[in-house]
């Protein structure tokens, strides 16, 4: 009859490795969004278009029109800013949580 020989260093080194890859894969997530989310194409579109329609209002004359355009616009802009935000987070966090990793491993050894 096998057992399994599991001692405090392999339960400190499994629970390392596991902080280690909890670190990567929020790293990765923190990267992806910041790639995905701040380049979007349809928020740049939907930027540009009230660009344009501000432009058309202060033309024209609508003033309902303008304040309307720029409140978008603005929400706009703080969408894409929240979006970079979360991910810097997330990016931050995960090389925090690799970083920890590595010093207890070090520290374990």
């Amino acid at each position: 009859m096998s057992t399994l020989d599991i001692n405090i260093f392999d339960i400190k080194l499994i629970m390392v490795m596991g902080l280690f890859l909890l670190g990567v894969i929020t790293l990765l997530i923190g990267i992806l969004l910041l790639i995905t989310r701040s380049a979007n194409k349809e928020v740049r579109t939907l930027a540009a278009q009230t660009a344009q329609l501000a432009k058309k209002g202060i033309a024209e004359d609508v003033a309902g029109l303008v304040g309307n355009a720029s409140t978008l616009l603005s929400a706009t802009n703080d969408l894409v800013r929240t979006s970079a935000g979360i991910g810097v987070f997330l990016a931050l966090m995960g090389f925090l949580l690799m970083t920890v990793a590595t010093w207890l491993v070090l520290r374990i050894s």
